[in-house]
């Protein structure tokens, strides 16, 4: 008689030794549900690196906070010399890996996703594009003139993981057609954001370095093409890249999106291919297998399994490899690493009334809440009444009308693009990521309510 397994219930198989956590892992989870468990985590570890940062910048410890953040790190070989300081590096560098799993997120959804069928990709294609125009005006009608006007591009992105860990809170209440909705929105709005950074955020181009990039990412096309799957390649040049970029003025983080929309989107095996490839060795595994003996010293046994392992990445994408794979450093480490270094504002109770009340802290707080709320709704109502796409399955406009407020949450993206426009006004950077943290809180609030009173 077998044994039960205390943590499941279930009779213990024969072969199979688990430790209580490993349970989990027999749990299929397509990429989607993957993808947004992933998302929804890091939103809680991302809300909790950037409340210990900003309690950090406001104690005892605030000197040594800032001194860590500004310390200088160099890579010295020879006489050649690249130095920035950890803020930069996390901002320039770590982020690029942040990019890169956008470009690869954009490059699937394009191809296989939301955004593949026209009739599906309208609704959240036009909501992105009103929901970074009329916050971008807002802003703009505020802080028309000056260096504060450089601030127009902040409220026009939306926080990814945020927005999605606040809309799964409501799964229970919310069609999963509405998450499906907002994830391919945040994914135009990422898009858009690049663009942005690209074209508007660039103050000089040094075009020998800039025609050196587009020479290497014309490289990593020309790859593609020859059939090079192994992701090193791909990695080394965009590297180069990365540095290519940097020194043109353009901004290096881009490297990553560049990067992405080259890796290859075909399988070396179709399904067909696979089965067949898969029970072949299956038979030779059964045939090698000698009870009682441990692999290790079973080469035959031992080389069947490292065949069916390199099956497996065969019949996968690289695309889908490397966006699986990446998901977990840049959800739980890259995006952490980046809240605890730029969350941290200091921020004085005693003149908290004029800090709110800046041109530029309104702009962000106003164009977030609602720029967003007009731009998306708004935007979505129109296309509606103009026969243009069509709502999610099982979903109300009320319903988009709260992802509407919900995508006020901007934290990720609106505090690297302030990072950009205010690098040398140390006052409109603080307002503005000032800004960016009350409209994220008040759109996450307000959005979480709505979406709990509309729906059922």
């Amino acid at each position: 008689m077998n044994e039960t397994n205390k943590t499941t219930g279930k009779p213990k198989e024969k072969g199979i030794i688990n430790a209580p956590w490993e349970n989990s892992f027999n749990k299929i989870l397509t990429p989607f549900e993957e993808f947004i468990h992933q998302q929804t985590t890091s939103g809680l570890l991302l809300m909790g690196t950037a409340i210990l940062a900003l309690v950090l910048a406001n104690s005892a410890l605030a000197e040594m906070y800032q001194h860590w953040v500004h310390t200088p790190i160099g890579i010295n070989i020879g006489g050649w010399l690249l130095e920035k300081t950890l803020h930069h590096w996390v901002n320039d560098g770590l982020m690029a890996l942040f990019f890169f799993l956008v470009g690869l997120e954009l490059k699937r959804e394009i191809l296989v996703g939301e955004l593949a069928v026209p009739r599906q990709a309208a609704l959240p294609i036009v909501a992105a594009v009103g929901g970074m125009i009329v916050p971008a005006l807002i802003y703009f009608a505020i802080n028309s003139d000056g260096e504060a006007a450089k601030g127009w591009g902040i409220p026009m992105a939306t926080d990814i993981a945020f927005a999605i860990g606040a809309l799964v809170l409501l799964a229970g209440r919310v069609p999963k057609a509405l998450i499906t909705f907002l994830v391919a929105l945040a994914i135009v709005d990422d898009l858009g954001a690049v663009v942005v950074i690209a074209i508007f955020y660039t103050d000089q181009i040094v075009w020998e370095a800039f025609f050196v990039a587009m020479a290497i990412v014309g490289l990593l096309v020309a790859i593609n093409l020859a059939g090079i799957r192994q992701p090193l390649p791909f990695f080394i040049l965009g590297g180069l890249l990365w540095f290519a970029l940097l020194k043109s003025g353009v901004h290096a983080t881009l490297a990553g999106v560049l990067t992405a929309l080259t890796i290859p989107a075909r399988p070396k095996y179709d399904p067909a291919r696979f089965s067949e490839h898969v029970k072949e060795l299956m038979a030779k595994f059964d045939a090698s297998h000698e009870p009682g003996k441990s692999i290790m010293t079973n080469d035959n046994l031992r080389a069947v399994v490292q065949a069916l392992e390199n099956g497996v990445h065969k019949v996968e994408t690289p695309l889908q490899r490397l966006e699986h794979g990446l998901h977990l450093p840049v959800a739980f480490l890259v995006i952490p690493i980046f809240a605890f270094i730029n969350a941290g504002i200091p921020i004085d109770m005693g003149d908290i009334g004029n800090t709110l009340s800046h041109p530029v802290t309104l702009g962000v707080i106003l164009g977030l809440v609602l720029g967003k709320f007009i731009g998306i709704a708004g935007f979505c109502w129109l296309a509606l009444k103009m026969g243009i796409g069509q709502l999610p399955d099982k979903t109300r406009f009320s319903q988009i009308a709260g992802v509407a407020l919900l995508a006020g949450i901007g934290f990720t993206m609106s505090i690297f693009i302030a990072d950009l426009g205010f690098a040398n006004q140390p006052e409109y950077l603080l307002m503005s990521k000032t800004g960016v943290l009350v409209a994220s809180l008040i759109a996450g609030i307000g959005g979480y309510i709505w979406l709990w009173k509309v729906s059922k």
